[in-house]
């Protein structure tokens, strides 16, 4: 595959890239460069870690990217997540592996590391101190957002380690390209700019698209300076908040009945959460949607992209419950294995009633 073809695959996985030029660069330079995402092990696995992030692996790995998972165990624990329990934490890890794998993460093409194995590396700390040497107090408590939290919310010295760590991360892992969420910019710019002065590299900074949750727009929370990925952020459908988004565990009456509650307004594309869904999971699963709906309400309707079925909903030809209606059973197609699995796997079933009934802090 040549490098147009890869640059293409990579972009359609992409919200944000800093900067094209330089990943057509590493394209050209590298037949399979490194990238890397990271996951605090904590609650249950949702839409975007679910199913979503799956599907993004599917077109990297097609681009030839050598992909990394981070279990960040240890991050989780100065983040607090799980009662700030390493234990619980871990289990928790393990839980996100079961769902991968049923998911269709190929782990012959895609490796897992735990940050615990990373922290245990003789070199490692001197990385973190290298990169808080050149990282400012201020700009550590601007960067305190990539853990969901604000400076004003911190708790522990321990937390204004967690973005050190993360640069640190991503020299370890030997990363020439960081592709995490659109919440993770802050960071991601920061070692862009100290890499290169403490001996290491500019990496490549792919960010991609944050699922929206249930409830649509939020107004922004000071996540970031952009104005337009501030409310992105602040909108994102969190593990967190049950009522706003789906998780993997889900039956098929109950993403039905979310999917029903969901905000959605007739003839509006903009901050529609279900809109969102049928571009970023539905048409990246499918080759096409079909819509079921009584003759009398204009009958059955193919769509072969996203953008005809956009346009046929802004013109108000397409009414929201009958949207509604296709996305619950699209997304219940793609959950239903991943579900079935923790039923009948004793193991995974194990996990699950662990995650499911260990306290999770916010």
């Amino acid at each position: 595959m040549d490098v147009e073809k890869r640059m293409q695959l990579i972009k359609g996985v992409a919200e944000e890239i800093v900067t094209e030029k330089e990943l057509k660069e590493l394209l050209e330079k590298k037949k399979h460069p490194v990238a890397y995402d990271g996951f605090e092990p904590s609650g249950v696995a949702h839409l975007p870690f679910g199913v979503l992030r799956p599907l993004l692996l599917k077109d990297l790995l097609a681009a030839g990217i050598h992909f990394k998972l981070l279990l960040a165990d240890w991050h989780a624990w100065i983040n607090n997540k799980m009662g700030g329990d390493l234990e619980k934490i871990r289990t928790v890890g393990e839980y996100f592996v079961e769902v991968w794998k049923i998911a269709g993460v190929d782990f012959n093409k895609v490796e897992v590391i735990w940050a615990s194995d990373l922290v245990s590396k003789p070199d490692y700390w001197k990385t973190v101190i290298l990169v808080a040497k050149q990282t400012t107090l201020n700009r550590a408590l601007r960067c305190l957002t990539i853990m969901g939290r604000k400076a004003q919310e911190l708790k522990e010295t321990a937390q204004l380690f967690y973005p050190m760590m993360q640069c640190a991360d991503i020299f370890h892992l030997s990363a020439d390209m960081t592709q995490l969420g659109l919440d993770q910019r802050r960071v991601n710019i920061l070692a862009r700019e100290v890499g290169p002065k403490i001996g290491y590299w500019k990496p490549v900074i792919v960010s991609h698209h944050m699922l929206l949750g249930l409830q649509g727009r939020k107004e922004p929370g000071g996540y970031d300076e952009k104005p337009e990925i501030d409310i992105a952020i602040s909108s994102k459908m969190s593990k967190s908040k049950p009522s706003t988004n789906i998780t993997v565990h889900d039956s098929q009456e109950e993403i039905r009945r979310k999917i029903r509650l969901a905000y959605c307004p007739p003839k509006q594309a903009e901050w529609n959460p279900l809109l969102d869904y049928a571009k970023h999971i539905i048409f990246r699963a499918f080759k096409e949607m079909k819509i079921e709906r009584p003759i009398k309400y204009g009958g059955e309707v193919m769509f072969n992209n996203y953008e005809e079925l956009e346009r046929e909903y802004v013109t108000g030809r397409l009414h929201p419950l009958d949207l509604k209606e296709a996305i619950a059973s699209y997304l219940d197609k793609l959950i239903k294995p991943i579900r079935e699995h923790f039923e009948r796997n004793s193991h995974a079933r194990e996990l699950y009633r662990l995650v499911k009934t260990q306290e999770v802090e916010t």
